[in-house]
């Protein structure tokens, strides 16, 4: 097997033989393991939770295929308050109860470059959408937001294993869930997280924690989201530990010796079997590698097969440009263009959504 042979090539460690009954326990184990070495540990759910929910936008939102309102999450986390809002765009066309996006997105107003809310509602689909600033800044201070709260020191006093900003945006989404699930109009056997880049791995490290999300989607997270690591090309762990902060201090340990690591980025994914879990990438998107996220769903397949359901259907060779691999429950599309989150990819993750629907 051509594929096969590329990760042995690599030293990629394979998923082991594995019983129904075994899974759990390997899947907590993989789980330790990241958080341990390369994220940090989940940040605790909070003691206090509750919702504020803001007046409608303009009635005329979204030509009128949609209503837009925001919402204010008011949680009580290590015994100090945190806040921070996020918007919930319904459509009004489509029936209920709506299958739905959590979105951790850069921009922090609409029109946003990476969510196009009118394309979603007019599809049929809702999308609650946060803006990760919001939560933390994405930068070395940990003083302000969610990392004050869990450093109120700063990131000074960070032991090796404590959590980095992603595993803090994470937190935050799972909060965003657990709204949504106050919503009958929402379909919550058929929710989404989803993200770009550190976002894209941002909503991995959410599919791995919090198992209501059905489906997970990683969009270009490339280097320590949804590629291979060892022998990579572009990004490095080197590379990518100039913004240390999304990481442990851990993960420090890797830089330039990828063959050490106990783990590679297929466990990350693994973690979200049975469930669907959805890679793009972009044929310029050459640091994010669009070579070894291909590796990476074809590792990660084992874990689904031995469940029981399809894996990673895909023919045993590397990807060509406008592929588009969707009938196992790990999915793959390889676009032309550049680092970016846009209709084109929109559209591939709520059509494979749709085909994969529980009724």
């Amino acid at each position: 097997m051509l594929l096969e042979k590329y990760l042995e090539g690599r030293g990629v460690p394979p998923i082991p033989r594995f019983q129904k009954e075994e899974w759990e326990a390997l899947r907590r184990e993989y789980c330790e393991i990241l958080q341990r070495e390369e994220y940090g540990r989940a940040l605790p759910e909070p003691t206090e939770l509750w919702f504020e929910e803001k007046p409608l936008f303009a009635k005329e939102f979204a030509s009128g295929y949609g209503v837009r309102y925001a919402v204010i999450a008011h949680t009580v986390v290590c015994g100090k308050p945190f806040d921070f809002p996020f918007h919930v765009c319904l459509p009004t066309t489509a029936e209920a109860p709506y299958p739905f996006f959590v979105h951790n997105d850069f921009d922090p107003d609409e029109p946003t470059r990476f969510c196009p809310i009118e394309e979603i509602v007019q599809k049929g689909f809702a999308v609650l959408r946060l803006h990760y600033n919001d939560v933390t800044t994405d930068d070395n201070d940990f003083s302000n937001g969610l990392a004050g709260c869990i450093y109120p020191d700063g990131a000074e006093n960070r032991g090796p294993e404590d959590p980095g900003k992603i595993m803090m945006w994470a937190w935050a989404s799972m909060r965003v869930m657990d709204y949504a699930m106050t919503l009958s109009c929402l379909d919550h056997e058929n929710g989404a997280v989803i993200g770009h880049s550190r976002l894209g791995k941002t909503a991995l490290v959410t599919g791995m924690l919090d198992e209501r999300f059905r489906y997970v989607v990683s969009n270009n997270a490339g280097c320590s989201g949804d590629a291979i690591t060892r022998k990579k090309v572009g990004e490095k762990i080197r590379h990518i530990l100039v913004a240390d902060r999304w990481f442990c201090e851990n993960y420090k340990k890797y830089s330039d010796r990828e063959q050490d690591l106990p783990f590679d980025q297929h466990m990350l994914m693994a973690t979200i079997a049975p469930r669907v879990l959805m890679v793009g990438a972009a044929c310029e998107d050459t640091w994010a590698d669009p070579v070894s996220e291909y590796l990476c769903c074809a590792a990660a397949s084992t874990a689904w097969e031995q469940l029981g359901e399809k894996g990673f259907v895909a023919p045993d060779r590397l990807p060509q440009l406008g592929e588009n691999f969707d009938e196992g429950n790990i999915c793959y599309h390889y676009r032309w263009g550049v680092h970016f989150l846009g209709r084109i990819d929109w559209n591939i993750y709520m059509d494979t959504i749709r085909k994969h629907m529980k009724k």
